[in-house]
C-alpha cells in the first residue's frame, strides 16, 4: 500500500529550531552510548591483564582484543531484533531499550571482579556483558540514522546525518578524555598496588620484592565504567523528550507499515540484493578504514611501537579533536556531488597510503625502535614447526620452538624474516650474527622448562639490546611522551598528531556520508531493518575483528605492518564492487517516493 508525505519542496526547506533540537538530542544520546561501548576498546590492554591473567602475554593480548570484538560479532543480531522492532513499533521506543541495555551493561563491567577473585567466571561474564553491549549497539545506529534522515530536508540529508556520524568519534573522544582525567588523578593521589597472578597471589620480582603497578591499572580503570551510570540518566532524559519520526507516524496512520519487516527486507531478491551491495560495496570497506584509523591505530601505538598509554591517548584525542569536523564537511559535500565517489575515494586512498603512513608513524613516534628494526633478525625453523598463532578461545598451546621464538619477537615488536630449516631442526633466532637456540616447550616440564625459558628470554633480550632495541622505557629517550593533555607542542608530537589526523580524515571520508547513503537505498517501511543488518555485519564483523586479526597476521609473518593487509584487501574489494554495483546520485532521491521501494 502506498502512503503519502509532504512534497519535495516542503522537505527541502530549512529545518526548524524544534527539528534541530530533536536531531541534536538524538546525536547527544548516541554519543553517550558510543562512550559506553568504546571504554573497553580504550582500556583493552588493562582489562586483558585483569581478566585474562591465566594466559600467556601474547595470547592475552589476542584474547583481550577478541573480547572487545565479541561486542561487534553480535551486532548484526541486535540489528535484526531492534531493527524489526523499530519498523514495527517505532524509532523512539527502540532507542529507550537500547540505551538501557548499553548503560547497565557498562556499569556492571565496572563492578565485575577480576580473574584472581572469580576465576574463569570473570572473563565469561565480561564477554557476556560485551555481547549485550553489542546487541544494544546493533539496534542503536540504524534507528539514529533513520530518525535523523526522516527529519532532515531532502537536500541536506548528508549534512544532518553527518551529525550522527560524529557521535562514534565523539564518544571515543569522550572516553579518552575521561580516562586521561581519571588516570592522572588516581595515579597522583593513590599508591601503587601489587600485581596478582591467576591464583590471587602477589607476583614477585627476581629480588623477591612484590611487582607493583600504578593505581589506575590496578583499580582506577573501573571509575570511567562506573561513571557511565550518570551518562545513562542523562541519555534516558534526552530520549524521553524526543518525538517519533514524522514519516513513521504518517506511515502508521495510513496503515502502510510492514507486518514482517525482516522477511520483506531480506526474504526477497529485490531488497536482499540491495543489502548485499550495501555490505560489500560500501560498509565493509568503510568499516576497516574506520577501525584502522581509530582503534587499531591506538592499539598499534600502545602495544606495537611502545608509546605509553597516557601519551597514546593524548595524541589520538587531539587527532580526533582536529579531524572530527571532516564528518560534517564530507557529509555536506556529498549533498552536492554524491555519496559514492567520496566513500569509495576514501577507501582507495587508505589502501594506497596505509603502509607508508604507519611506517612514518613508527619512525616519528619511536625513532629508536624504528632504527633498531633495520637490524636483520632471522628465525630459522622447520616450516612444520610453525603455527598460525591465532587463539580465539585461549585454549590452544603454542609450544613448538618456532612458535615460542616468533611469539617472543612479536611481543618485543621485532621485525624478522623466516628461513626454512631441515625437518626436525629446532628453531633458532639470529640477531646481528648471534645465533640463539629456541626450545621445545612440549618436551620440558617444571624447573627445566622455567630454566629454558629464562635462558632464551635473557639471551634474546640482551642480543636485541646490543643491536639497539630499547628493551625498557628508561633506555628509550626518543619515544614520544606527553606530560599532560596540552603537552603536544614539540616537533615530534605535532608530527604524530598530524599523521593521526590524516588517518581520521580518511575515516571522515568513508563514514561521513554513509548514513545518508544507506537510508536512501531502502523504503521507509523496512528502512530500519534494511540498513541495520549490512551496516552491522560490515562494522561488527569486518571492522570489529580487525585488531585481533591484524595482530595475529603480524605475529605470524614477523612483520609489525603485515596486519594492514587485512584492511587494504577489504578496502580494495569495496572499491571494485562499489564502483560496479552501487547506484550513483542517491543524494537526489526522494526517500519517501514509491519508486524508492
Amino acid at each position: 500500500m502506498a502512503y503519502t508525505t509532504a512534497g519535495a519542496a516542503e522537505r527541502s526547506r530549512p529545518m526548524t529550531s524544534e527539528e534541530k533540537k530533536v536531531i541534536l538530542a538524538s546525536s547527544a544520546g548516541t554519543i553517550f552510548e558510543w562512550y559506553d561501548f568504546y571504554l573497553y576498546g580504550s582500556l583493552a590492554a588493562i582489562i586483558g591483564a585483569q581478566f585474562f591473567t591465566a594466559f600467556p602475554e601474547a595470547t592475552r593480548n589476542v584474547f583481550a582484543l577478541l573480547a572487545f570484538a565479541a561486542g561487534f560479532i553480535v551486532r548484526p543480531f541486535g540489528a535484526l531484533v531492534f531493527g524489526s522492532l523499530g519498523d514495527l513499533v517505532g524509532r523512539k521506543y527502540t532507542f529507550l531499550m537500547t540505551i538501557m541495555i548499553m548503560g547497565l551493561s557498562t556499569f556492571i563491567v565496572g563492578l565485575l571482579p577480576g580473574y584472581s577473585s572469580w576465576g574463569i567466571a570473570a572473563p565469561i561474564i565480561l564477554i557476556a556483558l560485551r555481547m549485550l553491549q553489542g546487541l544494544a549497539l546493533g539496534g542503536e545506529y540504524g534507528g539514529a540514522a533513520v530518525y535523523v534522515a526522516e527529519h532532515a530536508p531532502q537536500n541536506r540529508r548528508g549534512y544532518y546525518t553527518a551529525f550522527i556520524q560524529t557521535t562514534a568519534t565523539l564518544g571515543l573522544l569522550l572516553s579518552l578524555v575521561v580516562i586521561l582525567l581519571v588516570q592522572g588523578y588516581v595515579n597522583a593521589n593513590y599508591p601503587d598496588v601489587a600485581v596478582l597472578d591467576a591464583a590471587g597471589q602477589a607476583v614477585t620480582n627476581a629480588d623477591g620484592t612484590a611487582r607493583m603497578i600504578r593505581a589506575f591499572y590496578g583499580w582506577g580503570w573501573r571509575i570511567p565504567f562506573l561513571a557511565s551510570i550518570f551518562l545513562l540518566a542523562i541519555s534516558l532524559y534526552i530520549r524521553l523528550q524526543m518525538e517519533e519520526s514524522p514519516a513513521f507516524k504518517k506511515m502508521k496512520q495510513e496503515g502502510a507499515a510492514s507486518k514482517a519487516p525482516l522477511r520483506e527486507a531480506f526474504g526477497t531478491w529485490k531488497n536482499g540484493k540491495i543489502a548485499l551491495i550495501a555490505l560489500f560495496g560500501l560498509t565493509a570497506g568503510q568499516a576497516v578504514v574506520w577501525y584502522s584509523g581509530q582503534f587499531y591505530t591506538l592499539f598499534f601505538m600502545q602495544n606495537v611501537i611502545k608509546v605509553d598509554s597516557f601519551t597514546a591517548n593524548v595524541l589520538v584525542a587531539w587527532s580526533l579533536i582536529l579531524g572530527t569536523g571532516g564528518f560534517l564537511f564530507f557529509g555536506s559535500l556529498s549533498d552536492r556531488i554524491g555519496r559514492k565517489p567520496i566513500i569509495l575515494g576514501g577507501c582507495l586512498i587508505a589502501a594506497i597510503t596505509y603502509f607508508p603512513v604507519f611506517h612514518f608513524l613508527t619512525k616519528t613516534a619511536n625513532p629508536m625502535l624504528y632504527q633498531a628494526q633495520q637490524t636483520q633478525v632471522v628465525v630459522t625453523a622447520d616450516p612444520n614447526d610453525c603455527s598460525f598463532q591465532f587463539n580465539p578461545t585461549g585454549t590452544a598451546k603454542f609450544t613448538s620452538s618456532c612458535d615460542i621464538a616468533k611469539a617472543s619477537l612479536s611481543r618485543l615488536s621485532v621485525n624478522s624474516t623466516t628461513v626454512d630449516a631441515a625437518p626436525g631442526t629446532p628453531a633458532t633466532v639470529t640477531v646481528a650474527g648471534q645465533v640463539i637456540p629456541s626450545y621445545d616447550g612440549a618436551k620440558l616440564t617444571g624447573d627445566d622448562l622455567a630454566a629454558a625459558k629464562k635462558a632464551f628470554d635473557t639471551t634474546t633480550t640482551d642480543a636485541l639490546k646490543a643491536a639497539g632495541y630499547p628493551m625498557v622505557a628508561a633506555d628509550n629517550t626518543s619515544v614520544a611522551k606527553a606530560a599532560n593533555f596540552f603537552d603536544i607542542f614539540t616537533g615530534q608530537k605535532l608530527l604524530v598528531v598530524i599523521t593521526l589526523t590524516y588517518l581520521i580524515l580518511l575515516v571522515t571520508m568513508v563514514y561521513g556520508p554513509i548514513a545518508a547513503m544507506l537510508v536512501e537505498l531502502f523504503p521507509t517501511r523496512i528502512r530500519y531493518s534494511g540498513l541495520s543488518l549490512p551496516y552491522h555485519i560490515g562494522n561488527g564483523w569486518f571492522g570489529g575483528l580487525l585488531p585481533a586479526t591484524a595482530f595475529a597476521i603480524s605475529a605470524q609473518s614477523g612483520n609489525i605492518y603485515a596486519g594492514l593487509w587485512y584492511a587494504i584487501v577489504i578496502a580494495v574489494m569495496t572499491v571494485v564492487i562499489g564502483a560496479i554495483f552501487v547506484p550513483g546520485n542517491t543524494h537526489k532521491r526522494d526517500i519517501f517516493a514509491d519508486d524508492a521501494k
